[in-house]
């Protein structure tokens, strides 16, 4: 994407590994999966200094995968945003061994100040210990619109994306969207045991008390404590009856793989 002036977000360096250089990966898939179940990230914005200013803050997505973010009016971060908004976001995956060898993406875009309950559900919902101070006077939720993306996968696995590869179109879902606060809700509240089984089964987590965090047209949000994880659908769902045939379906997949055992 470019500006009013026709600089791209993200520019490119002009060089470019030998295509055999890495093996191919699945590079839309872990650019969705760090966007989804990343909690964390290194926000840069730009200071009045003329540096860039990175700072730790945590994230959420909204249902479309745009990040959201709950700042303080007293954060050096959200003074930089309300003069400029535009930022970078790094959601990165931790581990064992080498930082650099895990998958990390970039995120660029223009931040903007929202009051969408949607917004603040889901958010709170991924972060409820923000419940603590989320009333306080000077706390707003901001959403990135994401103009551009840069995906490292490791050591040479980096991956030419556009925000549509990863982001989730609602445009022609908007039964599910209006479904989705009462589908968490229903699943958390009286499926539970299928929402753990998710977790278990079909994602190899640790068992626990799971719930879910968020749904849409393309997967399910789940958490235990602070570990998050993405439970992508096989096939994309626009409707609530969609929604729910899908959710069935992957129940029945799970118990049937716990049976299997």
């Amino acid at each position: 994407m470019t500006d009013a002036n026709g600089t791209s977000a993200i520019t490119d360096i002009g060089r470019e590994l030998p295509p055999d250089a890495a093996p191919p990966f699945d590079a839309v898939g872990v650019g969705r999966r760090l966007l989804r179940a990343t909690r964390a990230g290194a926000l840069a914005t730009n200071d009045p200094g003329g540096f860039p200013l990175a700072t730790l803050v945590n994230v959420a997505t909204d249902i479309d995968g745009a990040p959201l973010l709950l700042v303080s009016g007293l954060s050096l971060h959200t003074r930089n945003l309300v003069a400029d908004g535009r930022a970078a976001l790094l959601l990165a995956e931790t581990g064992k061994g080498d930082p650099l060898a895990h998958p990390r993406l970039t995120l660029v875009g223009a931040c903007r100040v929202t009051a969408d309950e949607r917004v603040r559900r889901r958010f709170l919902s991924r972060h409820p210990k923000s419940q603590l101070y989320v009333g306080l006077p000077d706390f707003t939720f901001w959403r990135m619109e994401v103009a551009a993306v840069h995906l490292n996968g490791g050591f040479a696995r980096a991956a030419r994306l556009a925000p549509a590869d990863l982001l989730t179109g609602i445009a022609d879902a908007a039964d599910l969207v209006a479904a989705e606060a009462g589908a968490v809700a229903h699943m958390n509240e009286d499926h539970a045991d299928a929402v753990a089984l998710y977790a278990t089964r079909l994602l190899g987590a640790p068992a626990g008390p799971w719930r879910l965090t968020g749904l849409d047209p393309d997967g399910a949000d789940l958490m235990l404590g602070d570990a998050a994880l993405r439970l992508p659908f096989p096939a994309r769902v626009t409707t609530a009856a969609a929604l729910r045939q899908v959710l069935g379906d992957l129940a029945k997949q799970a118990r049937a793989s716990a049976s299997d055992r």
